[in-house]
Order: structure tokens, then C-alpha cells, then sequence
């Protein structure tokens, strides 16, 4: 007879490699892979679109590789306690392993899973387990700088572990959902047929990516700039799902030809960024310098004209409009970029960072609670540790200075015919096609505008 079954509880970890949970359930015996559509207990910051397509394929890949060991994935729809318990009955079931998450609608989840079953947690998503990289006087770091040259003293992370060779299988599956019957993926108008293009979620797609990146990876520190090359490694989709362990990518990494500590410090930035929400849950929403909380940002009908036309990329400033457009064709967007288009519509338009987070967390297929909250303050120059607000991003010079002529043709093909020299300001250099917006609003005007918002804040 066999034993009963134990849970594995997953959220942001698809991957069966380097999977700290799924090795201790495989160990105790039959395991039962559940993940759960869970949109009550983020509420408000339920997956948006761009992360519900992603997720559609990352589960349907992921059950592909469970199944060729054997097993299957489980899919439920509810509050995640209550599916959790729910399973429990119908299976016998008593312990659920899991990693840990730090979101804090996960960390309340965690917490009501424990008070109802025998709940074991796990560390596996992030280089160090957040809230253990402390000062001496053990305190958890507020700064970047200082938590990394902490966390590198730490580092490299303990070696990847294997796949299991089996997963033990239950007796009796339990019944579950097809990931159809979710409907994550967009049909009325379906606005994803570019992310097939760009992107093949999934554990294997996952390492295919790293393999191809690693070449390139000492050339990280320019190319993180060049919105035009083909220099950065596009696995933040892959490591938001949980599709490959940051430790993974750090030792993959580490072999590399060359210099890469650049590309090393923007995985521990993902790190960061969670201790930053551990000690901060409400940093989404609530700034981390509360003096800013006196800022007056534009609203009303006249700032939602000039969100619009950011959402859609038509500010008149091609940088931005390409990256905007960038952004809804594929659900990414190049690093330089988002800091280009995420200080335009702070500074320029003066429109509250939160709208603009907000768009990127719906639009965004690596939309990350952590990152985006923590990038978006730091932009914004509200946030813990952050750029001040009265540093302000030019965005034409921007564009010139990291030769985006190439990528502003591929996103913004009103402007393909134009030079190298025209295509970063049409109006300035008076060849703006007619059917290519005038700017909304002056460099200037914009930064005259900001400034002025930041000295009545004082």
C-alpha cells in the first residue's frame, strides 16, 4: 500500500531543476503538483494580461515534462487555502511543500496554508533567502549598493540541483481543470499574436535561452544600453515563472568568457528588490520617501489624454513611443528603455509613477511585484534608494547618445526612412511625417514643469 500523497504547492517556480520543494516531496513519497489560479487573494494585484498569456503556456510545458516522469500537474481555480485544504480531504493528503514566496498576499497565504495543514517552505527562488543578507548590526539593507557587495560575499549560491529520476505517483489523481477552461489567453481582440514570435515559454526554452546569452554575457554592460543589439539575455520572463533558479544562471554565468559581473549585480538586483518588499509590503503603492508623498502629480482629463498616448506610443518622441510599442507588441521591453519611458511620463508628463506601474503590471510578461515596484520608485526618485526627482532623463539625447536608430525603425515605422541623424527628433530637424504625432509637450517645458512640482514639494 502505498503511502498518502503530499502537495507541491506551486506559484512562481515552474520548472522541475533546482527545485528544493519538489525533491523533499519526491522524497517522502507520492506527490501530487498543484498549481492554483489564485485572482482572490492578490486582489488588486492579480496577474495581468501579458502574465496570464505566458503563464497558459508555462503550465502546459510544464505538465508536458511532469508527465514524462510520470506524473501530472493538478490545476485549481480558488482562494489557495481553501483549494489547498480542499485537496487535502479528497486525497488523504497532510504536508504541503512549497518555496517560498515574499509578495505579501503570498506570505498571508503561507501563513493561512500552515494554520490548517502541515506546511513545509523551501528557498530556491532567489540567490539568498531574502532577509538573511543583513548588516553587522543585523539589520536588513535599504541600499543597493551595500546589500551587494553582502550578498557577493556570499556568493557563488549552492550548486543547482538535479531533476529527480522519478516523481513518485499517486494511486489516485485527484480530478483537476484543463488550463483551457482558465481562458488566459486574449481572443477578443487577441492582441498577443507577437509574443508567439518572441517567446516560447517554459523550463527547456528557459535553459535554450541562457545557453545563447552566456557568449554574450561579459558583454552585458554595453549592451544592457544598446536598444538596438541583441546583447541582453531576455530571461527575466523565465526567472519571474520560476522557469530556471537564479543559482542556475549565476553558475552558468560564472563560466562565461570575459567580465560579467555587470550581469551578475542585475540578478542580485531581483534579490534586492525582495528584501525591499519584505521589509515594505506596501511599497507598490506607498512611497518610500514619504516627504514626495506632497508631490503634486497631474490628473484629470488632460493628464489622462497624455497617459493614453504614452500607453500607445504616441508622444512624439520616438524613443518612448518605440519602447511603449515594444511593450504591447511582445510584453517586454529593453532595459535602457523602460527607464527612457518610465522618466518620461514621470518628469515630462508629471503623471503619478503608480499609473505608469500599473501599466507596465498588466503589460509586462516578467511583471514582478518586487522589480517593478522597486524600479519604478527608484525612476521615480521616491523610492528608498532611488535617483533624485530633480534628475531628469533627456530622452532625445538618450536616444542619440545609445544609437536606438535601428530600434526606433522597427518599432516606429513612420520613421524608417529618416537618417540616424533625424530619427531621435523629427520635429527639430523639421522631417516629421504627417502621420507621426508632434511632441505632447517640450523637453523643456517638461523639465521646467518637474522641477517646479519637486521645489513646491519642499
Amino acid at each position: 500500500m502505498k503511502s498518502a500523497p503530499t502537495l507541491l504547492w506551486l506559484r512562481r517556480d515552474l520548472r522541475l531543476a533546482d527545485h528544493a520543494a519538489l525533491i523533499a516531496a519526491a522524497h517522502e513519497g507520492p506527490v501530487i503538483p498543484v498549481y492554483i489560479l489564485d485572482d482572490d487573494t492578490p486582489r488588486h494585484r492579480r496577474m495581468g494580461g501579458a502574465s496570464r498569456w505566458w503563464l497558459h503556456h508555462s503550465l502546459t510545458s510544464l505538465d508536458q515534462h511532469l508527465r514524462e516522469k510520470g506524473s501530472r500537474l493538478i490545476l485549481r481555480q480558488g482562494k489557495a487555502a481553501d483549494i489547498l485544504e480542499k485537496l487535502a480531504k479528497e486525497t488523504g493528503a497532510t504536508r504541503v511543500h512549497c518555496l517560498r514566496h515574499y509578495e505579501p498576499w503570498w506570505r498571508n497565504a503561507e501563513r493561512a496554508v500552515a494554520n490548517v495543514l502541515d506546511l513545509a517552505c523551501h528557498d530556491g527562488n532567489y540567490l539568498a533567502p531574502p532577509g538573511t543578507i543583513t548588516t553587522g548590526a543585523g539589520q536588513p539593507y535599504k541600499i543597493y549598493t551595500p546589500f551587494w557587495r553582502a550578498l557577493n560575499d556570499q556568493m557563488p549560491p549552492p550548486h543547482p540541483a538535479q531533476v529527480p529520476h522519478t516523481i513518485p505517483a499517486p494511486s489516485k489523481w485527484p480530478k483537476g481543470d484543463t488550463v483551457a477552461d482558465w481562458k488566459l489567453l486574449p481572443t477578443k481582440p487577441d492582441w498577443s499574436t507577437g509574443f508567439a514570435k518572441e517567446w516560447t515559454p517554459g523550463e527547456a526554452a528557459a535553459k535554450e535561452r541562457l545557453a545563447d546569452f552566456i557568449p554574450h554575457a561579459a558583454k552585458y554592460d554595453t549592451g544592457r544600453n544598446l536598444p538596438s543589439e541583441e546583447l541582453t539575455s531576455r530571461l527575466s520572463p523565465h526567472l519571474h515563472f520560476g522557469e530556471i533558479s537564479p543559482a542556475t544562471v549565476w553558475h552558468h554565468v560564472l563560466k562565461a568568457k570575459g567580465d560579467a559581473t555587470i550581469y551578475l549585480k542585475e540578478i542580485a538586483w531581483r534579490d534586492y528588490a525582495q528584501n525591499v518588499i519584505l521589509q515594505f509590503p506596501d511599497y507598490g503603492r506607498e512611497n518610500g520617501r514619504p516627504n514626495l508623498d506632497r508631490l503634486e502629480w497631474r490628473t484629470g482629463a488632460e493628464a489622462d489624454v497624455d497617459l493614453k498616448a504614452w500607453q500607445q506610443g504616441r508622444t512624439g518622441y520616438p524613443i518612448v513611443d518605440a519602447g511603449m510599442r515594444q511593450l504591447w507588441a511582445t510584453g517586454w521591453m529593453h532595459n535602457r528603455v523602460r527607464m527612457i519611458t518610465a522618466s518620461f511620463l514621470i518628469k515630462h508628463l508629471l503623471i503619478d509613477w503608480r499609473r505608469g506601474e500599473e501599466w507596465f503590471w498588466d503589460c509586462l510578461c516578467d511583471a514582478d511585484y518586487g522589480s517593478n515596484t522597486v524600479n519604478w520608485q527608484w525612476t521615480a526618485g521616491t523610492g528608498i534608494d532611488s535617483n533624485m526627482f530633480v534628475r531628469i532623463m533627456a530622452p532625445l539625447g538618450q536616444s542619440a547618445k545609445f544609437d536606438a536608430a535601428d530600434y526606433i525603425r522597427e518599432w516606429v515605422p513612420e520613421l524608417a526612412g529618416l537618417s540616424d541623424a533625424a530619427i531621435h527628433d523629427p520635429d527639430e530637424t523639421g522631417c516629421r511625417p504627417n502621420d507621426y504625432p508632434a511632441k505632447i509637450i517640450g523637453h523643456r517645458e517638461g523639465r521646467e514643469r518637474a522641477l517646479a512640482a519637486a521645489k513646491r514639494a519642499k
